[in-house]
């Protein structure tokens, strides 16, 4: 998800690796016990599925359903491996939409849903999520749209207040227009809360930028273009700036230490797609209630994350695999996930353009409106491109990044190291 997800949607920069394939399939659960048929849905962090699963399993008792959970890149390198060696998948797989590219070039290993009914849901769709999820063919379908991102960010009202800092959403989106008045702000937080950082994690700044171009590092002829597309260099370089100034916590995005410098306030802001308020949510706990608000993010407005559900080939129950995708994502589904605690936007224009998600609003972040913020704008989102090997170039500059925040490299340096290493992943 955003999660995606989640979600989730978030690339976990710091955290990836470059051999995607040498991670050992996890053996499949999917199967038959008892007369009745077992489906494993595996997705990386909580899709919020839990009492969907409970719900399904109540209506339709020849089927029992397993989750697997496991992290961002942990999941997708073991699924590369399980598609390549054509065993261990499980019959529900979550793709995020920055992973979507690399398995577009497989697509064959994958049921086209279109067989199942997928077709019919179309009109239901946000128009470039749809057409996300079927490669931008016609009569493909690989997966079922899960959530959107849709950006903003999220802050600590406390912290803020202590720096002297307007706290209300509305005065605090007012104080960055643009990124580079979004890091002038953190110097003046940091010079008068010095035992605290601005944000969590350069690597989540820099998605967040870089999110808000059509093009990145690739064209839409997936032509490789980082080393000559200016915005590339410029959200690099400010985000390595503002990072060598000691304005990033330097925690790595979703793990442990992440989760704890969420609970202990580590940071004062945070990039935040609608499926980070689920994770801030766990992870700052029940005594931050109401430490938290949501204002809207530097430069207009983005999309992070949003993943699709697919079905291998390999399943052994493919019809009834499809079906449970579908009824995963469907429309009353997204909208329980939504007000929920996961929070996960909804990528269906019904779900968007229901009053109870128009009107939603998050208690735990100060009563922050979430449906305003995040549904209203997720018609005018569109995604930025991402080439085929989009993610052997986005690990040398997330690698490149946590040299910055080790104090081994200054931006400069890191910028060269990324280019170097980036040229070479793509040969």
């Amino acid at each position: 998800m955003g999660r995606t997800r989640a979600r989730r949607t978030v690339v976990a920069l710091a955290a990836a690796t470059t051999t995607l394939l040498a991670l050992s399939a996890c053996g499949a659960d999917s199967g038959e016990a008892d007369g009745k048929v077992t489906l494993t849905v595996a997705t990386f962090s909580d899709f919020g599925y839990k009492p969907l699963i409970k719900e399904y399993e109540r209506t339709h008792p020849d089927i029992v359903i397993k989750e697997r959970i496991s992290q961002f890149d942990q999941h997708h390198n073991q699924l590369s491996t399980q598609i390549a060696s054509g065993s261990g998948a499980a019959d529900v797989v979550a793709i995020e939409e920055g992973y979507l590219p690399k398995f577009r070039s497989v697509k064959d290993k994958f049921t086209n849903l279109a067989d199942y009914g997928a077709m019919n849901r179309k009109d239901e769709y946000l128009g470039w999520k749809w057409e996300q999820g079927t490669l931008g063919t016609s009569d493909f379908v690989m997966g079922y749209g899960t959530d959107v991102g849709s950006l903003a960010i999220c802050y600590r009202k406390d912290l803020f207040a202590q720096a002297g800092l307007p706290t209300d959403r509305a005065e605090v989106g007012r104080l960055w227009p643009t990124w580079d008045d979004y890091f002038a702000t953190g110097e003046r937080f940091r010079a008068k809360v010095k035992d605290k950082a601005w944000f969590d994690s350069s690597g989540n700044i820099f998605t967040a930028m870089m999110n808000q171009t059509e093009f990145g590092f690739f064209d839409a002829h997936d032509q490789y273009i980082a080393n000559t597309n200016p915005k590339v260099h410029e959200f690099f370089t400010a985000t390595a700036k503002a990072t060598a100034d000691k304005q990033s916590a330097n925690l790595q995005p979703f793990s442990q230490q992440w989760n704890a410098g969420i609970k202990l306030g580590r940071m004062a802001t945070m990039t935040c797609p609608a499926w980070m308020t689920g994770q801030i949510k766990t992870a700052a706990g029940d005594a931050n209630a109401g430490k938290w608000d949501i204002a809207a993010v530097p430069g207009g407005g983005g999309n992070w994350g949003g993943s699709f559900l697919a079905v291998p080939k390999q399943s052994k129950h493919v019809k009834e695999a499809a079906e449970l995708a579908d009824f995963l994502t469907s429309a009353p589904s997204q909208k329980k996930i939504f007000t929920g605690p996961v929070g996960a936007l909804p990528s269906l224009v019904p779900v968007l353009d229901d009053p109870e998600v128009k009107g939603a609003k998050q208690e735990y972040f100060n009563n922050a409106p979430t449906g305003e913020l995040f549904a209203s704008s997720a018609k005018g989102l569109k995604p930025n491109y991402r080439g085929t090997k989009d993610q052997q170039v986005r690990i040398p500059f997330g690698n490149a990044m946590q040299l910055v925040e080790q104090g081994k490299a200054g931006p400069d340096e890191a910028w060269d190291k990324a280019l170097a290493e980036a040229s070479k992943n793509i040969r």
